[in-house]
């Protein structure tokens, strides 16, 4: 029994100890790999919490400046499609006002023509 606590032990020291990223049961590790499977997902806002609440538990973790890479990507992502849908409201109201000024312009079009016939009648009937 001794002999198998020497050999965990001296494992645990050589392999870094308990706290190293790769240790499968690490709570960085774990939060890390949920960050990174919602960015996969592409559940962006989600992930970027996540990847907010490691960088706040384990700043000095060696995995935190990819964490904040990969966040700071996914903070463009998300507020470039906040962008997009904006500009795609913006296009649509535009085209809307755009299909009413033909409808207008149309309108004026037939105002003018009918202008123009009496116009015309008027100077008939003065000859």
């Amino acid at each position: 029994m001794r002999d198998a606590i020497v050999v965990l032990l001296a494992a645990v020291v050589l392999g870094g100890g308990c706290a190293s990223s790769d240790w499968p049961f690490n709570g960085s590790a774990s939060l890390l790999a949920r960050a990174d499977r919602l960015a996969d997902r592409q559940q962006y806002e989600p992930a970027v919490r996540a990847y907010d609440e490691f960088l706040a538990r384990y700043p000095t973790d060696p995995a935190a400046p990819r964490a904040l890479k990969s966040r700071d990507t996914l903070v463009s992502i998300v507020t470039a499609r906040a962008e997009l849908a904006r500009l795609r409201s913006e296009v649509a109201a535009r085209d809307g006002e755009l299909a009413r000024l033909r409808q207008e312009t149309e309108r004026l079009r037939a105002d003018l023509e009918k202008l123009k016939e009496v116009d015309l009648n008027l100077e008939r009937k003065k000859r």
